[in-house]
């Protein structure tokens, strides 16, 4: 039997991504006793890293594409650390960088594109507290950047 975490990315038709590799001195995900903390991912949509400014090079739309992606790679990593996604007994917090200028003010709407995803696929698991803050610059200058805490089981 299909569990109904899979069962949604099926019926969503999400193929989760490679986990991605870190890009520098840490490592993508850790367990510390029943909680799961994740490093933060860049929107990588299997090809490419989702670059620039949301509001400026980016739409809103964009940019909430870009968060989605994060969320995805965010699962990916949940996925290789636990084995399975039913492990997750429910997404405690998300943090959200956004790359964009100082007159910026949609952050939170940008990062709805990683809440709603988590929330379409975990459902009630997927409720989070959440941070959404800009920053003037970006890791490789990816659009978004999002890091995770789930509990686990």
């Amino acid at each position: 039997m299909m569990s109904k975490i899979n069962e949604n990315l099926k019926n969503n038709k999400i193929v989760l991504p490679k986990p991605a590799s870190p890009v520098a001195s840490y490592v993508p995900y850790k367990i510390v006793n029943n909680l799961l903390y994740i490093s933060g991912q860049g929107p990588f949509d299997g090809k490419n890293l989702i670059t620039g400014k949301v509001g400026i090079d980016l739409t809103l739309e964009e940019g909430q594409k870009a968060a989605k992606l994060c969320a995805m790679m965010i699962l990916a990593q949940a996925k290789e650390a636990c084995g399975s996604l039913d492990r997750i007994f429910q997404c405690v917090k998300l943090g959200g960088f956004v790359n964009c200028d100082r007159a910026f003010k949609d952050h939170a709407l940008v990062m709805d594109g990683a809440s709603k995803f988590l929330i379409s696929i975990l459902e009630d698991k997927g409720w989070h507290a959440r941070f959404a803050v800009g920053a003037p610059s970006l890791p490789l200058n990816m659009a978004v950047e999002v890091d995770a805490i789930f509990e686990i089981k």
